[in-house]
C-alpha cells in the first residue's frame, strides 16, 4: 500500500515554504518558492503543483490532504483576505485554487493558527491542553489553545476549526 502524505505550506510576505509529511509528521521532502516571483496566487498555485509533483513521483507517496498557514487566512471561507503583507491584494480563493490544481481536500487558517496546531500534535506542546503560540515574521500572530481546543472567533456546532485541520494530518 501506497504511504499517504499531506502538504503543509506556509506562505509569508517573502517566502513560501512547504513540506511534504507523513502520518508521523516526518517530514519526506520540503523547499520554499519566493512569494514576490508570483503575480497572481494562480500562477504560484500552478508553480507550487509542478515543484510539488516532482517530489511527490520521486517518493512514490500519495498525497491526501492540504494544509495552509497564510496571513489572514480564513478558514471559513478558504479565503486570504487583504493580507497587508502579501501582493496579491483583495480576496484570494486559495483552497478553490488547491483543490482545482491538486485534486485533494485543502484547507487553510492564519499562519499562527496552524503553527499552535502543528506544536499540539508534533511539537513541544503535544499533550498540552493549554498553551498560546505567538509568531514574529513579516507580521505578528498568535494560536491560544484552552483546554485543548484552538480559539477561534466563530465555531460551527458540529465540527470545530481546528477538527478539519487536523485531518489533513492525521
Amino acid at each position: 500500500m501506497q504511504t499517504t502524505v499531506s502538504l503543509g505550506i506556509d506562505i509569508g510576505g517573502t517566502n513560501i515554504a512547504f513540506g511534504i509529511i507523513d502520518k508521523s509528521g516526518n517530514c519526506l521532502a520540503n523547499g520554499s518558492l519566493p512569494t514576490t516571483a508570483y503575480n497572481t496566487p494562480q500562477d504560484f498555485v500552478q508553480d507550487l503543483y509542478k515543484t510539488v509533483k516532482k517530489e511527490l513521483d520521486k517518493l512514490d507517496v500519495q498525497l491526501v490532504g492540504i494544509g495552509v498557514g497564510a496571513p489572514n487566512g480564513n478558514y471559513f471561507n478558504g479565503t486570504i483576505e487583504n493580507a497587508a503583507n502579501l501582493s496579491w491584494k483583495g480576496t484570494i480563493p486559495m483552497v478553490e485554487l488547491l483543490n482545482k490544481q491538486f485534486n485533494v481536500p485543502a484547507f487553510i487558517t492564519n499562519d499562527a493558527k496552524a503553527a499552535a496546531i502543528g506544536e499540539m500534535v508534533y511539537g513541544g506542546a503535544k499533550g498540552m491542553k493549554d498553551f498560546v503560540v505567538i509568531t514574529l515574521g513579516t507580521g505578528l500572530g498568535s494560536g491560544i489553545v484552552v483546554n485543548g481546543k484552538l480559539i477561534t472567533a466563530a465555531e460551527r456546532d458540529d465540527i470545530t476549526y481546528a477538527d478539519n485541520l487536523s485531518l489533513v494530518i492525521s
